[in-house]
């Protein structure tokens, strides 16, 4: 059994990538940006903000104003208290872990810290907590999983497995020599996606945290 568990958050541990992928597109429209939720949740699940706002410049060719990321979390914000939360089962399942375990998300600590309080998760998720804001490079490069992983007691590369649902997220976890289980239960998750994880590395997809749980209970067989 591995020794560290690393949860992605958005996607993972809270049903959160299509509410962000249409308030960021209302936000871009409004703007003057043409682009739909469904083109939002292709090109940029899964990215950090900067990485975001990169592509998404260099796609429209024209500048975001400076204060858009601001302007999107406030109505993000407003959408999280209303309308998110936790994947059935998520709670749980963490209850039930020996194993130690932490979350390493692409999102800052502010809106993780709002992700959490939105969905009352914020005292089971206290002290275990990394953002790309953590790190020079967020994901898909691998030093955000590496950092949490020395964070969380020095572990090994080879003693981590990563729960992932984005491909962004399977390419960090793979380059930093963790194995890497595709979790697909969110409302975001598309038909092939499960088979593109696998493509690049996933070892296998799951579809619930009641299946996670499943592997990842001390008493079941090793993964």
């Amino acid at each position: 059994m591995p020794s560290l568990i690393i949860f992605d958050c958005d996607g993972v541990l809270v049903d959160s990538e299509m509410l962000a992928t249409e308030v960021l597109s209302e936000a871009l429209v409004a703007l003057g940006f043409d682009l739909s939720p469904e083109q939002a949740l292709t090109m940029l699940v899964g990215l950090d903000a900067a990485a975001a706002r990169a592509l998404l410049e260099h796609r429209f060719g024209k500048a975001l104003p400076e204060d858009f990321d601001a302007q999107v979390l406030n109505r993000l914000y407003h959408a999280f208290r209303t309308r998110l939360s936790p994947l059935p089962g998520i709670e749980s399942l963490i209850a039930g872990l020996e194993q130690s375990w932490c979350v390493a998300s692409n999102s800052g600590h502010d809106r993780l810290t709002q992700t959490f309080a939105a969905t009352g998760l914020s005292e089971t998720m206290a002290g275990r907590i990394f953002s790309a804001d953590d790190v020079a490079n967020g994901k898909p490069a691998p030093d955000l999983f590496l950092y949490a992983a020395a964070r969380m007691g020095g572990f090994a590369a080879s003693d981590c497995l990563v729960i992932e649902d984005s491909v962004t997220g399977v390419t960090a976890a793979r380059a930093a020599g963790m194995r890497v289980i595709g979790f697909c239960a969110g409302s975001h998750i598309r038909t092939g996606h499960a088979e593109r994880l696998l493509s690049i590395g996933a070892e296998r997809i799951v579809t619930s945290h009641l299946d996670l749980a499943a592997l990842l209970h001390p008493a079941a067989a090793p993964i």
